[in-house]
């Protein structure tokens, strides 16, 4: 009897789990490279564009700077035992000058485009994730996976270049 009631209840176990072997098994899935999706935008293209030519003059800058400081220490060596003591010195103190100012300006242009990268990035981001979330609907897709969280799927579920293409479309580049 013992037997009976065990075997019974695993088939009621066995059941009560195929409606849900079943549900999970006419789920749409679909897999997004979102990183992607959003660098590969029209808008960050541009977005990366006007960046370049709006810092190019500081880098322009800095790039003359370090010509001046390649300078002095070419002046340095070439001159070795030849300046004054005083000379020197002097010419040292220029070249660290320059090397603070070739590192602050550094800094700043760096924590700059930083700062509007991030910007740029993270609307772009907070776009792309409604764009895919319309996708999904649209698809009628049951869940939508970043391919950084999974360990294998099929090429077939990337949804990548479509989610980029509609970026594109409901956010066109002026």
């Amino acid at each position: 009897m013992i037997r009976f009631s065990s075997i019974g209840g695993l088939l009621a176990a066995a059941a009560f789990l195929c409606p849900a072997t079943t549900l999970l098994a006419q789920s749409k899935v679909a897999i997004v490279n979102i990183q992607k999706a959003v660098v590969e935008t029209a808008e960050i293209k541009k977005a990366q564009t006007e960046m370049e030519t709006k810092y190019r003059p500081r880098q322009a800058q800095m790039e003359k700077l370090q010509g001046e400081i390649r300078q002095i220490q070419q002046q340095l060596q070439s001159m070795a035992g030849k300046l004054t003591p005083s000379a020197e010195q002097d010419l040292n103190i220029q070249a660290q000058r320059k090397q603070k100012d070739l590192q602050r300006m550094g800094e700043d242009l760096q924590a700059d485009v930083d700062r509007e990268r991030n910007d740029v990035l993270g609307k772009a981001a907070q776009r792309m994730q409604e764009v895919v979330k319309k996708l999904a609907e649209a698809k009628a897709l049951d869940v939508v996976v970043d391919v950084n969280s999974t360990i294998y799927f099929k090429p077939a579920l990337d949804v990548t270049a479509e989610a980029i293409a509609a970026y594109d479309k409901a956010y066109p580049v002026k």
